[in-house]
């Protein structure tokens, strides 16, 4: 059973950082692309960033320059560095993966539960 366990979040004030780190556990064969989304209260869950197995990241428009995605392989562990953050930024962040499943012979994407951000002003 593959499972998925986001850490990091919290209270933080205007301005101030945080990180948060996803450990995927379970059997594991291969961990394809990795990333986070975020829900904030009344809206769809969005992308914030996505980071390929070979470490190329990609950024939502609205987050880059403030947040800073990373992996290590071989902890099965994806990053988010979050700097400047501002009072839009509370929600509920989700990590993802895409984990190669065996039975099904494909990659399959799979979601922790979330952890939540709250940024005050």
């Amino acid at each position: 059973q593959v499972q998925l366990e986001e850490s990091g979040g919290g209270l933080v004030q205007a301005g101030g950082s945080l990180r948060l780190s996803c450990v995927v556990s379970g059997i594991i064969y291969s961990i394809n692309n990795m990333g986070w989304y975020r829900q904030a209260p009344g809206k769809q869950r969005e992308l914030v960033a996505t980071i390929t197995n070979g470490g190329r990241p990609n950024y939502a428009d609205s987050m880059s320059g403030r947040f800073t995605i990373s992996r290590d392989t071989p902890k099965n562990t994806v990053y988010l560095q979050m700097n400047s953050l501002k009072p839009e930024d509370t929600a509920v962040y989700y990590c993802n993966a895409e984990v190669f499943d065996v039975d099904q012979a494909r990659y399959l994407e799979r979601w922790g539960q979330g952890t939540p951000v709250t940024v005050s002003s």
